[in-house]
């Protein structure tokens, strides 16, 4: 196999796709992602093998992960409970956006799956239900990841997400409705306006991923959270709802399983050989990121690194 320059080839994708600052918008809907300065960009490779981690732009710098936060919930949901999890969300794309709350009429307030935002809710009742302190644990679980201890929730976000969040707030009660949340939904609320505040680099996301990219095991400590099948199964949901309604287009385009957030950020592996993160804040009308869907797509093509 031939030697990859993978350096190389994240500095040429930097330069390829940042004339495509001012394609996109900053998110809006949460006022304190709206103070986000649009024209960034950060990219950061990490390789199981021998934990290599190559990276461009501002790699280190922290941003609100949002949505990417629920593959760690349903990580650790899982690690919890098991396959049960599957009995409470679905594992079918939804093909609507993220918080759309049409799905849930018609089909009795069973989410789709886990990575839409009812899916998320429910999975965020799961973990309340099997852990002492949530937020806490849900904190250290993902800083053991990602192997550091300074990750935190940005208290001005969750602030902000309590203040604008209107339609998780419908959408929670309309849960309830149908029996589908067991606690308090004030509880469940808190729980995930914490977890989508999360605030990480894309050095950091890269090598918190590399868990799913080593099949459940932890690459610095060892420790096995998933089995390899608990693993292909969180990987496949990934593959088919990462992206809500531009799911299709992420599998076409890019060829990995992978989960966006609407602060720009999308986090992707490829088994048994190195997870990536890409940055840029500006996104198009499905919610992802433009430079990021376009860095991701280069990165595939150039190395040929994609599941297909």
């Amino acid at each position: 196999m031939r030697d990859i320059k993978y350096q190389q080839i994240l500095d040429e994708i930097k330069g390829r796709v940042e004339p495509l600052y001012g394609r996109g918008q900053v998110a809006d809907y949460i006022p304190e992602l709206r103070k986000v300065k649009p024209h960034q960009f950060a990219m950061c490779l990490t390789c199981v093998n021998d934990k290599a981690q190559y990276s461009t732009g501002c790699a280190e710098k922290p941003f609100s992960i949002q949505s990417i936060s629920k593959v760690f919930a349903l990580i650790l949901a899982a690690s919890k409970i098991g396959e049960r999890v599957y009995q409470r969300v679905g594992i079918e794309p939804s093909g609507d956006p993220f918080n759309s709350l049409v799905q849930l009429e018609h089909e009795q307030g069973f989410p789709r799956n886990p990575l839409i935002n009812a899916g998320a809710l429910v999975v965020s009742d799961i973990l309340i239900s099997c852990l002492d302190d949530p937020k806490t644990q849900l904190l250290d679980f993902v800083r053991r990841l990602a192997n550091n201890s300074k990750i935190n929730f940005d208290a001005s976000v969750t602030d902000s997400e309590k203040k604008t969040g209107f339609r998780n707030y419908a959408m929670a009660y309309f849960l309830k409705s149908f029996e589908r949340i067991e606690n308090c939904v004030d509880d469940v609320l808190d729980l995930y306006f914490h977890q989508c505040s999360l605030s990480m680099s894309c050095s950091d996301l890269s090598y918190a991923f590399l868990v799913l990219a080593n099949r459940g095991v932890i690459m610095h400590s060892g420790d096995k959270i998933l089995t390899p099948s608990q693993s292909k199964r969180i990987n496949s949901i990934m593959q088919t709802c990462g992206f809500y309604d531009q799911a299709g287009e992420f599998t076409f385009r890019v060829g990995l399983p992978g989960k966006s957030g609407v602060g720009g950020g999308i986090a992707a592996i490829k088994p048994d050989e190195f997870s990536i993160a890409v940055w840029s804040p500006e996104l198009n009308k499905h919610g992802n990121s433009v430079l990021g869907m376009h860095a991701l797509e280069h990165f595939t093509t150039a190395t040929g690194k994609s599941i297909f």
